[in-house]
């Protein structure tokens, strides 16, 4: 009996990188922070030969769709080429892993369903790389390097509750759960951007720029390990500081505060790719003081910590 034969239904968490971006990809050990908020994929058998796939936003509105032969996985239609293109890439490569995924199938329907809007950044992609993997019973993190590569850290979330250490040793995902719990937790903030970022080209710059890794991933893991263990939130301002200071002078790109929050009176710290989605943002002033901040300032989205996690 084929992997796929019966009707199922999975789940993977979104993530936030807290700490270590870029270097992560060459070794640093970075803080990364599963969200609650991820996405859902069911798949159907139906008496109609090929696979029809639809991908919901969290409104319930269709934002992509397409259909395959399901013996070469031939596009018939699509909405998107690009998208259909590459998620035939993923199917194959999945089926490469495992002879057995999707064979002797007729037909199948499937539906993902986001549970953050689209544009918010926390892994459309890596979720849907983690539930094929599921689907299909193969690794995770080889499907992620064969098709569209990075540092694996948001497959590690996509399956884990917890925060995790993260780091690549030999080329390989190497990661731990770990508890992030300090008292200063109800005074972190993540307040979204609005300006989506390509992590390809984020990648890229960082490669085209940045030599010398071998002193700054020890100086990233280092501050990694301090954010981990801060216990006072001023500690962890001059963490984040200290941190922001080093990405900004290696990617030659000026920091989040400067650029949109230079009069706010915490600390503010890029997530990811810089320059896009997420900023975490501490704060000693009340929650509603904090969001009005922010709102006068026209970013309307600003999360509690914990409320995502």
């Amino acid at each position: 009996m084929s992997i796929s034969n019966a009707n199922l239904s999975f789940h993977a968490n979104g993530k936030l990188l807290l700490t270590g971006e870029y270097l992560v990809l060459d070794g640093a050990v970075a803080l990364a922070l599963p969200v609650r908020l991820g996405q859902k994929m069911n798949v159907q058998n139906v008496n109609v030969d090929g696979l029809y796939w639809k991908s919901y936003n969290k409104d319930g509105a269709v934002w992509f769709e397409a259909s395959y032969t399901l013996s070469k996985l031939e596009i018939i239609k699509t909405s998107n080429q690009e998208i259909a293109f590459r998620l035939k890439d993923i199917l194959q490569q999945a089926n490469r892993q495992n002879a057995d995924f999707l064979r002797d199938k007729s037909g199948l329907k499937v539906a993902t369903h986001l549970e953050f809007p689209r544009d918010w950044g926390l892994g459309t992609s890596s979720t849907l790389i983690d539930m094929i993997a599921k689907w299909a019973g193969i690794d995770a993190f080889e499907l992620l390097e064969q098709t569209m590569g990075g540092s694996g850290y948001d497959i590690a979330c996509a399956g884990t509750e917890q925060p995790i250490l993260y780091h690549r040793e030999k080329n390989k995902p190497v990661f731990e759960t770990v508890t992030f719990n300090p008292p200063f937790l109800n005074h972190l903030y993540f307040v979204y951007l609005g300006k989506k970022q390509n992590s390809r080209e984020g990648i890229a710059r960082y490669r085209e720029q940045v030599e010398d890794k071998a002193g700054l991933i020890e100086k990233i893991s280092a501050l990694t390990q301090q954010f981990l263990a801060a216990q006072k939130l001023s500690k962890l301002d001059a963490i984040i500081e200290k941190h922001e200071s080093i990405i900004s002078n290696m990617l030659n790109l000026k920091t989040a505060k400067s650029l949109y929050f230079s009069d706010y009176w915490g600390a503010v710290k890029s997530l990811g790719a810089w320059g896009g989605d997420f900023v975490l943002v501490t704060s000693e002033q009340s929650e509603e003081k904090t969001k009005a901040y922010f709102k006068d300032r026209g970013f309307d989205v600003c999360l509690k910590y914990v409320d995502l996690k």
